[in-house]
């Protein structure tokens, strides 16, 4: 069964709920610094306060980012290439309290910026993508929920 994630901006302006199969924070991107998303199911997004979103679309991608235009936070990031898909920041969750994983994956070291650190303790990098989606990941490691 998909778990709930109940997110919002920090100012509070903008709420969110959507169900995911994929609610562990386990891959931190560290394109122009560093965030982490997760995967939800675009279809059960429900928004309050939509009218203070923001959209983002990159001009050599086909994703957006969505934020809170009070507060600036990110929310989510959506692609036209995947519609079933939405991917909300895990800073963005605000319950249930995410699971923390047991080794991180750091992808997108060739675009990291010098000044960025990587965590500490187990981690996986690549210097682009790792070898696993979301979904493919959560299933390797008996944490999707279906």
């Amino acid at each position: 069964m998909p778990v709930e994630l109940k997110g919002s901006c920090h100012c509070g302006a903008v709420r969110f709920t959507l169900q995911s199969s994929t609610p562990v924070p386990y891959q931190l991107c560290l394109r122009s610094g560093w965030f982490i998303n997760l995967g939800g199911h675009s279809k059960t997004l429900k928004i309050e306060g939509k009218e203070n979103i923001s959209v983002y679309k990159a001009r050599i991608a086909s994703s957006e980012r969505n934020f809170c235009k009070k507060c600036s936070a990110m929310l989510w990031l959506y692609d036209e290439t995947w519609p079933e898909l939405i991917h909300p920041f895990a800073s963005a969750i605000d319950s249930p309290e995410l699971e923390s994983p047991k080794t991180m994956v750091c992808v997108k070291l060739n675009s990291k910026p010098s000044y960025v650190r990587l965590p500490e303790g187990r981690k996986q990098t690549y210097e682009d993508y790792g070898e696993l989606s979301l979904e493919e990941w959560h299933k390797k490691h008996k944490l999707f929920k279906e």
